[in-house]
């Protein structure tokens, strides 16, 4: 329960360790768009970074609710999604963002992801992700019954709104 030095709640146990995950927000109509992302955790939330002109960036500020599953680098899930608030940090807690993401992928985003968002003339934001404690969420955003991680999913797929 550990990254580092400083202790991870259980909900985010599974991220701490994963290269990349599945961010699934939502369009005004509610259809869900997964984009695979780098995450790092600390304590009881995680970041992720992307560009100020990211259409995901617009949808997390239209609608803060997504789910977060594990993943491939491609975006395949791996493992059941958990539903989480997203927010965008600004000033100092974005840096730490940065800081945090640099120190878990140093190469990619150390120096590569920055410049690459500085010669296409965009700014590097964050997004912050604290989950909602007691719901998981299958792959498709149909949710798990309780008790079991694996569990198949039941009643119809979640529509964020």
């Amino acid at each position: 329960m550990r990254e580092g030095r400083v202790m991870v709640t259980p909900t985010l146990e599974p991220f701490v360790r994963q290269w990349a995950v599945l961010l699934v927000t939502y369009k005004g109509d509610g259809t869900p768009v997964g984009t695979p992302v780098s995450i790092v955790v600390e304590e009881d939330h995680a970041f992720v970074r992307t560009w100020d002109t990211a259409w995901k960036l617009k949808r997390v500020r239209n609608n803060p609710e997504v789910e977060v599953a594990p993943s491939t680098a491609g975006g395949k899930p791996t493992g059941p999604a958990i539903q989480a608030r997203a927010r965008v940090p600004y000033d100092e807690e974005s840096a730490y963002a940065g800081r945090l993401l640099a120190r878990k992928h140093p190469i990619l985003h150390g120096p590569l992801i920055p410049l690459v968002h500085r010669l296409r003339g965009n700014g590097t934001m964050h997004i912050k992700l604290t989950p909602v404690l007691g719901r998981k969420f299958g792959v498709a955003g149909a949710e798990l019954l309780p008790g079991s991680a694996n569990a198949p999913p039941s009643g119809s797929p979640r529509r964020g709104g």
